[in-house]
């Protein structure tokens, strides 16, 4: 079983997700301590409503990212926490030396296009029907120093319409994510993954 702490900055609808899966017994985790970078959200709910422990640790409260980031990681290493899982957490976060291809993260759009710093969310449904792609779809990626550049767990594709907007392509990319982020941490938690610098070998059985 892999142990996981997930950290968020909203309602939580990526957590409600692995919950589920967890639950009924298609993921075989559980979910330590979920974290948040704001007060009062949804996503602290949820959680608390399955009997999770929480923390709000607001990136406000801190002179900078390296002292935000070290209070997250010292929160987290007070649980038996094997993978941290990035679930709409909003803000820059320190990769520390104990937690490299230990952290991942799901992104709207087939990496490395429509990455980087301000790429997030209907911006990025946005900048792919202003380019006229044919395809976009998710990245489930592992979190390195730089936004949205890890090596590439698993992509999902998902056609772009000739009428679609912002808000239509986003749920057809969002359904795409949700089927794919518990995927790859089961893939993890089975110890089928492998990392070879920037190339993710995932074997046909454990490792």
């Amino acid at each position: 079983m892999l142990n996981l702490a997930v950290l968020l900055s909203g309602s939580g609808t990526t957590l409600q997700n692995l919950i589920d899966r967890i639950e009924r017994g298609k993921l075989d985790a559980r979910i330590q301590i979920v974290v948040s970078s704001r007060e009062g959200v949804f996503g602290l709910e949820r959680a608390k409503k399955h009997g999770i422990p929480t923390a709000a640790i607001v990136r406000k409260n801190f002179p900078d990212a390296r002292a935000f980031s070290n209070t997250i990681w010292n929160a987290i290493r007070a649980y038996n926490v094997d993978l941290a899982v990035l679930a709409g957490f909003m803000s820059l976060l320190e990769v520390p030396n104990d937690f490299v291809h230990r952290i991942v993260n799901v992104h709207p759009a087939l990496l490395p296009a429509f990455g980087g710093k301000g790429m997030y969310g209907h911006h990025v449904h946005e900048a792919v029907l202003a380019y006229g792609a044919k395809v976009t779809g998710a990245t489930v990626h592992f979190v390195d120093a730089e936004y949205d550049h890890g090596p590439v767990i698993v992509q999902k594709t998902v056609p772009v319409l000739e009428n679609d907007t912002p808000g239509t392509l986003a749920e057809r990319v969002q359904a795409a994510e949700r089927e794919i982020y518990p995927e790859a941490i089961r893939l993890i938690a089975e110890g089928r993954v492998r990392v070879e610098g920037r190339i993710v070998r995932i074997s046909t059985q454990s490792l």
